[in-house]
């Protein structure tokens, strides 16, 4: 909070999280009644209305940023001792995200319209950084076998199964990835796929396909990525279609209910309660994701236990929020890394070209994460010059 001269720096003792977590929430509280709601038709705007000023910090910013900030601290990584007091604090302020939202008419639409030259424009973004026109992540992950690209993100066979079925059963073994939730095939691609628009032949992912090994970088697993990229983007060198508008959504209303289940979860111990305080049970704050437009999962069910409730919790968050950043996060905070990198990188990319054949699980790559990689270690260079700082734990 101030300016330190070198020696103030190299004798100062580390602050605890919990300062640091109070510190966050304080400021969002001090800048929050100070921002906009919208920057459109301020003083100097266009007279037309238009609203040239998107993508700049609004109220919403802070308001999520806080309640973001508080399921953080809630969680075991930073809340070893349980404390409900902080679970009860993080499901008020993502209630305050959720009251703001209906209060400016944010609301749940189309899964799709999260990605897209418009997206900043999505009927549920509270904030989206405008990046502008470019066409970088496209080159970095259309599939291999197509002009120009370099294959980037692929998806793991652990986060297709993920994707649940419509019917709540189990998928058919020789034909996968028909009726299974619909935002499966909105996020990725596999074999059989026609992706992107500008590819004029179906995703051959196979061993020895177009787009699979053994062409250098390859997807691994079988599978490409959909979500976040512009399908319409052409980047082959003779008709490539240049750059278009891209936004990175920072926060959107979907993990706001998704965060509220997880806190109002933990704090009352029932996934069907409410109170006078807490508005909706964590259950119906989870079928509002699975309801969304375009997606419409059936809800979980009523009486469902509190073990199957966290299970299907974790699951529907990997799929709901994959590839925007929650999920290294997420399993560090609840301290499951370990028990999640017991599992193999796996994939589906064999060497058969006939489907019957083709779906046979493969293992990818073994990883590994030790309990000293919850928190990250600090340099050795701090801890020579400051007598005071203490390193982290298992480093």
């Amino acid at each position: 909070t101030e300016i330190l001269t070198e020696a103030e720096a190299n004798s100062i003792k580390r602050t605890s999280a919990s300062e640091i977590f109070d510190f966050i929430i304080s400021e969002c509280d001090a800048v929050a009644s100070e921002l906009p709601v919208s920057y459109k038709n301020l003083e100097g705007d266009a007279a037309s209305g238009d609203n040239p000023e998107t993508g700049r910090v609004n109220r919403g910013t802070a308001l999520a940023l806080k309640a973001r900030a508080a399921l953080y601290r809630a969680s075991k990584l930073f809340n070893e001792s349980g404390d409900k007091e902080l679970w009860r604090q993080a499901a008020l302020f993502s209630q305050d995200v959720i009251d703001y939202c209906m209060e400016n008419g944010i609301v749940l639409g189309k899964y799709t319209d999260l990605w897209g030259t418009n997206n900043y424009q999505a009927a549920e973004v509270i904030f989206a950084r405008r990046v502008g026109d470019t066409s970088s992540p496209e080159y970095d992950n259309f599939p291999i076998g197509m002009e120009n690209a370099n294959s980037g993100n692929c998806p793991t066979q652990t986060l297709v199964d993920a994707y649940e079925m419509k019917n709540g059963g189990e998928p058919d073994p020789a034909n996968p990835y028909e009726g299974r939730d619909p935002r499966f095939k909105m996020t990725i691609a596999c074999n059989g796929d026609k992706w992107p628009d500008s590819n004029p032949n179906p995703l051959e992912t196979y061993i020895g396909g177009r787009n699979g090994a053994p062409i250098s970088y390859a997807t691994p697993t079988g599978y490409y990525l959909k979500k976040y990229l512009d399908g319409s983007i052409d980047i082959s060198a003779g008709s490539g279609t240049g750059g278009k508008r891209h936004s990175w959504i920072t926060f959107r209303l979907g993990e706001f209910y998704l965060n509220y289940a997880e806190a109002v979860f933990q704090y009352l111990g029932s996934a069907e309660m409410a109170t006078d305080e807490f508005f909706l049970t964590a259950r119906d704050a989870v079928n509002k994701i699975r309801t969304r437009t375009g997606v419409n999962m059936p809800v979980l069910p009523k009486g469902i236990s509190g073990d199957e409730f966290w299970k299907r919790y974790k699951r529907e968050r990997m799929v709901e929020l994959a590839f925007e950043g929650h999920r290294f996060w997420d399993i560090r905070r609840w301290k499951e890394a370990e028990k999640v990198f017991e599992t193999p990188i796996s994939g589906m990319n064999t060497d058969a070209k006939t489907n019957n054949d083709f779906f046979k699980r493969t293992e990818i790559q073994k990883r590994i994460f030790l309990k000293k990689m919850y928190l990250w270690p600090i340099y050795q260079t701090y801890l020579d010059n400051n007598e005071k700082m203490v390193q982290n734990k298992y480093w």
